[in-house]
């Protein structure tokens, strides 16, 4: 755009930049300042990511320099029975430790939902836990499940119940690595629960008590459904904790007894760095991350069908 200004009876037209002109100068100011997390993003991210898919359709014949491209190892990989038992597993550790922990989680936020002095003294307790590192957990819990002497067996046994071996049972092994997950992650997810709940107006419950609702009603019209956007997050949170979380398999059982604690991630452990089957490993690794994917996209699409509150 020109304009025109006089000086000394002289006209002089200054240009000033289009609309255009900033945009693409405000453009090339985001690009200059995401470039490093950009950069970053892609070598440790994305290119990990695509040597994994490429070693995953990498075939390589042992003895042999001959290196063919294909699904051979994810045709080997689901011939594989301990892959299976693996899945498995992990099928059973993700219910038994997702429920447990969102719905501890949840009841743990509605009741130390207030900010008083004696709720913020327990949520300290309550969020101890999570401040153990998982090696550590793993190894406090080693002496708790020690058969015999164990801090388990022994309260255990004087309430009359007989010993049970809590890591070296088959039938037991995987629901002690639940035990241990619980405990672990619902003062995690309880974090979550509360700020969702504080972002939800007391006006709502106001209205919901002048209309004769229980505290039930409450909770089931009014405070499930505007958490909905939260238990979703939390939810995708807990699905990635299922498959990422393998330091307690490492430390108490190392996927024993019989594979019966043998999780997806370990099992790719396994592969790789004990039968040294680097395209197997990496097959299991892609399928895994397209299971995860998938399932964390579902969860996330109840998003936009959740109940959102606009004052």
């Amino acid at each position: 755009m020109a304009i025109a200004t006089a000086s000394d009876d002289v006209f002089v037209e200054e240009e000033r930049p289009t609309a255009r002109v900033l945009g693409r100068r405000h453009d090339r100011l985001a690009l200059a300042l995401i470039a490093p997390s950009l950069l970053f993003l892609v070598v440790f991210t994305y290119w990990p990511i695509a040597q994994v898919v490429l070693q995953a359709l990498t075939i390589e014949t042992f003895g042999s320099k001959t290196v063919e491209h294909g699904f051979g190892n994810f045709a080997r990989l689901f011939a594989d029975a301990s892959f299976g038992r693996a899945v498995t597993n992990n099928l059973i550790y993700a219910a038994g430790t997702i429920v447990p922990s969102i719905g501890l989680a949840l009841a743990l936020a509605v009741g130390l939902r207030e900010s008083t002095r004696f709720n913020a003294l327990l949520r300290t307790v309550v969020f101890f836990p999570v401040l153990l590192p998982l090696v550590a957990a793993a190894s406090l819990f080693l002496f708790v499940f020690l058969p015999g002497i164990g801090l388990l067996d022994h309260h255990l046994g004087r309430l009359g119940f007989h010993q049970t071996n809590w890591l070296g049972d088959p039938d037991v092994a995987l629901w002690s690595l639940i035990g241990l997950t619980v405990w672990k992650n619902a003062a995690y997810y309880m974090l979550f629960f509360i700020a969702g709940l504080q972002a939800i107006p007391d006006d709502l419950y106001e209205a919901a008590r002048l209309e004769g609702a229980s505290a039930t009603q409450r909770f089931a019209r009014v405070t499930l459904p505007l958490l909905g956007p939260t238990l979703a997050f939390v939810l995708v949170v807990a699905l990635v904790n299922v498959v990422t979380q393998v330091d307690h398999v490492v430390v108490l059982t190392k996927g024993g007894p019989s594979d019966s604690t043998n999780l997806v991630l370990y099992y790719i452990y396994q592969q790789a760095h004990e039968n040294y089957d680097t395209g197997k490993a990496a097959a299991a690794t892609v399928a895994s991350l397209t299971a995860l994917v998938a399932l964390s996209v579902l969860s996330l699409r109840t998003l936009e069908r959740a109940v959102h509150y606009e004052a």
